[in-house]
């Protein structure tokens, strides 16, 4: 009796953590509208509570509209808008803060619920601090990333600061999910197989870097710079790569040099991908990894298809909008089949 109703309780908690990965997934998409319509500058106060409530009437859209107006992104890029085009880049930050709110909402009030209901194991209290933890971190992390692009000769948030944010919710959303799968029965028979192991360790850590590139790709809108493909602008390694001084800043500042870098992870995450999908099926054991392990590998070719795609239609606005959202999204979903196969290759037991 109390073994079930222990994994009653577990299957409650593993409930309210993918609502939050859900959640998470939604915030990372709305981020993504936010910097391609670079709607992302347009709030410059951070008010956690009053914040929540767009303007009610003209006079407190002029106020927030004459805010903008002393941003430098107004003066040398916007300077154009009207009222009404301050009120679209204005609802895309609202939301997406809005959306940051209501996920904490949902995290702390399913805790309450949840331990009110007896329902949070011991051995879930440390899990949940780190939980809490990150998601504060993302939040700090977000306010420094958006003033990092309201001082002066700025016209937008930093890449670094914008891939920082990025990292963030990725960490945040791994965790979560992993924390989830240790929760749910159907998880809970490891795969003892060192080779896979390693396999996807090296992916892990390759793909880390990806996502890192990724945040600068968006940052320093380096897609632009190059959009061809297979070529980079009719080189396969440009001459530009190095134009940057010292040297060093061209692996991180240089958006040609950005994005060979970013292009060269997703040919050898792919290749990696496909030596760990060739040995999975070898192992016929365990048809739950396998079926994730399929899973995986279909997201990779997704994806590198929808780089491609986003590379060559980046001077198209509205298109590399829907693309580049989509191919964050698309990201998101490797991190959760990630944390899944991680979660089974694992050595250790669960929660």
């Amino acid at each position: 009796m109390q073994n079930i109703t222990t994994d009653r309780n577990k299957s409650k908690v593993a409930t309210w953590l993918w609502i939050g990965v859900f959640m998470i997934i939604v915030q990372v998409m709305i981020g993504g509208i936010t910097r391609l319509t670079e709607s992302g500058l347009s709030i410059t106060e951070w008010k956690p509570i009053t914040g929540a409530l767009p303007p009610l009437n003209d006079a407190a859209w002029q106020q927030e509209f004459a805010k903008y107006k002393g941003t430098d992104q107004f003066k040398y890029v916007h300077q154009h808008f009207s009222l009404a085009d301050f009120k679209h880049i204005f609802f895309w930050e609202w939301f997406h803060r809005l959306w940051a709110r209501l996920l904490g909402v949902v995290f702390l009030a399913g805790f309450i619920y949840l331990w009110a209901k007896k329902a949070i194991h011991k051995k879930m209290i440390t899990p949940m601090i780190i939980l809490f933890l990150l998601g504060a971190m993302q939040g700090a992390v977000g306010w420094i990333m958006v003033q990092s692009g309201l001082v002066p000769q700025k016209f937008y948030v930093g890449h670094v600061e914008l891939t920082t944010h990025l990292l963030a919710a990725v960490i945040l959303l791994f965790y979560t999910a992993w924390f989830a799968y240790s929760l749910m029965p159907a998880w809970q028979n490891p795969v003892r197989q060192k080779t896979l192991r390693n396999y996807i360790i090296l992916f892990t850590i390759l793909f880390f870097v990806q996502l890192m590139y990724g945040g600068f790709m968006a940052g320093l809108r380096a897609a632009i710079s190059a959009p061809t493909w297979p070529s980079i602008n009719g080189s396969i390694v440009p001459a530009d790569m190095g134009e940057l001084q010292p040297f060093s800043a061209n692996v991180h500042a240089n958006p040609i040099t950005v994005q060979f870098i970013h292009r060269g992870l997703a040919y050898i995450l792919a290749i990696v991908a496909l030596l760990f999908f060739v040995k999975s099926r070898q192992l016929r054991s365990h048809p739950l990894f396998k079926k994730i392990s399929l899973y995986f590998f279909g997201l990779i070719l997704l994806q590198v298809l929808l780089g491609i795609l986003t590379v060559m239609n980046a001077t198209n606005k509205l298109a590399l909008t829907w693309l580049g959202v989509t191919h964050q999204t698309v990201a998101m979903l490797i991190v959760l089949a990630l944390a899944g196969l991680i979660y089974l290759l694992r050595t250790k037991r669960g929660i």
